[in-house]
């Protein structure tokens, strides 16, 4: 009986030891406050995932896009589909700003439900925050091209929902209307944007059809220091999309130029000349993700962690980094009449580049080297339901103006570390902006208050940005 009872009490032992050292000391724990959020349990080495679902969470439109994923008949029908899900609901936690008990909270179900999706992500080694990002979204794709392209017949719930969908009718030949039919492997998530990539001739100014590819953040380059002054993210941004002169290529434009204008029939060789490749946003994303690449290797081949500040501010204005697909037309107009280019003065004025004065453009509005005068409006973006609360307007021509959500920063070097995350308190229902001017620092299962000087001084590894909306403007597609 004796032994029975040390059994029993080593048994109870050892729970209390494993709660105590899960969660604490239970006398410890207080209810969380208002404005703070959660904190994320550390299950070995799984700091990349805390931060990274942190800085997911401080961005409303993509938990929004969720909600409304996730809500799709053949989603929740699929028992496959557990990732939009799961995600979701993390998310959603981590974004309440409503005092409770859950102070700190366990994602290890994330990593389960990857690990269906045959992403074997190990709790107990270091990983990269932006990789895992990279996985997130691939894996999300792959949950929505799961889904049928055309609607069963009897899907009825589906074929029921079509009448009260907010997509306008398209018209056939008949003019009879034809009701749209739905289509869930079209439905892009928030970060998904497109990049342009063209090439122009320097000597008659032909370009080439404007190539579209995908992408999911922007992994920017960090430029070498120059005479001590400091870098920026517009000077990261600018380096992203400088053009590139690529010598010897075929252009068939000048080789027809060239035979035009030669007398009896005379044939020439095919003309060689120098192109410009150029890379431009075709379509910006609504939550814009800038990676800033701190990995470089040294002369013997080891890695080293860029350790530089790179400036960025709260508001990014990224108009001069889109493709203007006016400019483009005036130029294929130009060079329909290449034969008298080479006559023109050079005083006649060209297309800006982008559709801008590069030059007016700084002054207005210099991404991470300075502020702008504030004004206050309060707007509202119908595409996603937000009400922003439009703190800024460096110029009155500012189209895609970004607003930033969440940092993470990295520290350590190269073979360990550890990831934080700045991001914004939740704001309130009751609020007039989507946006707290409340700023978090959380590192797993820490969190605490901190200002919008911690936040831009830190050294950002990645960083995440939301479109804001005039309320004079409708919003635009970009495709």
């Amino acid at each position: 009986m004796i032994k029975n009872w040390g059994v029993i009490g080593g048994i109870a032992a050892a729970i209390a030891a494993g709660v105590y050292v899960m969660w604490g000391p239970i006398t410890e724990r207080k209810k969380r406050k208002r404005g703070m959020v959660p904190g994320l349990l550390n299950l070995g080495n799984t700091c990349f995932l805390n931060s990274l679902l942190q800085g997911l969470a401080a961005c409303p439109s993509f938990i929004r896009w969720l909600e409304k994923f996730s809500g799709l008949p053949s989603i929740q029908s699929c028992k496959d589909n557990q990732l939009s899900t799961t995600l979701l609901q993390l998310l959603k936690a981590l974004s309440s700003d409503e005092p409770g008990d859950e102070d700190v909270l366990d994602a290890g179900c994330l990593l389960d439900v990857l690990r269906l999706y045959r992403w074997h992500i190990s709790s107990f080694e270091e990983q990269d925050a932006h990789e895992l990002f990279h996985v997130l979204t691939s894996s999300l794709e792959e949950e929505r091209n799961r889904q049928p392209k055309v609607t069963h017949l009897f899907d009825v719930q589906s074929l029921e929902n079509l009448s009260n969908q907010e997509n306008k009718t398209m018209a056939c030949i008949s003019r009879a209307p034809l009701h749209p039919i739905p289509d869930p492997w079209k439905f892009q998530h928030p970060f998904h944007g497109r990049l342009t990539s063209n090439m122009s001739c320097k000597h008659c100014e032909i370009q080439s059809p404007v190539r579209y590819d995908s992408f999911e953040s922007l992994s920017l380059s960090i430029l070498l220091p120059q005479w001590g002054r400091p870098i920026s993210l517009d000077q990261c941004l600018q380096h992203f999309i400088s053009s590139e002169t690529i010598k010897e290529v075929e252009c068939e434009n000048c080789t027809k130029l060239q035979q035009s204008t030669t007398l009896n029939g005379q044939v020439f060789e095919s003309q060689r000349t120098t192109f410009v490749k150029q890379l431009k946003l075709g379509k910006l994303p609504q939550c814009l993700c800038i990676h800033l690449q701190r990995l470089t290797w040294s002369g013997e081949g080891t890695p080293i962690k860029r350790q530089e500040h790179v400036e960025f501010a709260e508001f990014l204005s990224m108009d001069r980094y889109k493709h203007n697909s006016s400019t483009q037309i005036l130029r294929l107009k130009r060079a329909a009449k290449a034969p008298q280019a080479e006559s023109l003065n050079d005083s006649t004025e060209k297309p800006k580049a982008n559709g801008t004065d590069r030059d007016n453009n700084n002054k207005t509005f210099s991404n991470g080297t300075c502020s702008s005068v504030f004004l206050r409006s309060p707007g509202f973006n119908p595409q996603f339901g937000l009400t922003y609360d439009y703190s800024v307007f460096p110029s009155s021509s500012t189209e895609y103006l970004f607003q930033l959500t969440a940092v993470l920063v990295h520290h350590g070097d190269m073979h360990s570390g550890h990831f934080v995350t700045y991001r914004r308190s939740p704001s309130s229902p009751r609020g007039s902006s989507a946006f707290s001017s409340q700023w978090l620092w959380v590192s797993d299962d820490s969190v605490r208050k901190s200002s919008l000087h911690e936040v831009l001084s830190s050294n950002a590894y990645m960083l995440f940005y939301e479109r804001v909306r005039r309320p004079s403007l409708s919003p635009c597609s970009d495709e």
